[in-house]
């Protein structure tokens, strides 16, 4: 089964988690909520939601809760790259790639990347 979107603060908030390791709510509002302008209580409220989701998960320490993230943050990019594929672009990438093409601003070693990803498209096909 497929997880449930995941929008930008959340995805910020899965990264940050990543890098700690674990923390509590008071720990994640204290370093997260607080750069980010969050109160203790929305952080709170964003976590049990993404745990809901299955990005995180808690478990009772000491008697306090420790988050941590149950799902990688390039898992939940592909994720939504795939549902925003699917559902806003109709399974076409086409629209995504004008969009590229279009903007300009595309460094040499992104250009790369997508080159390395054509290739690797090409030999999934068997085009040589």
């Amino acid at each position: 089964m497929s997880k449930q979107t995941i929008g930008d603060q959340e995805l910020a908030l899965l990264n940050y988690l990543s890098e700690q390791g674990q923390a509590s709510v008071g720990e994640v509002a204290a370093g997260f909520g607080k750069d980010n302008g969050l109160a203790r209580t929305t952080v709170l409220t964003m976590m049990e939601r993404m745990r809901a989701k299955s990005y995180l998960r808690r478990q009772l320490v000491g008697g306090v809760y420790r988050y941590s993230a149950n799902t990688a943050p390039g898992e939940a990019v592909r994720g939504a790259v795939s549902r925003f594929v699917k559902n806003t672009l109709s399974g076409s990438v086409s629209p995504f790639m004008a969009w590229m093409a279009e903007r300009g601003k595309v460094s040499d070693q992104e250009l790369a990347e997508l080159e390395a990803l054509v290739a690797k498209l090409k030999l999934r096909r068997g085009d040589r």
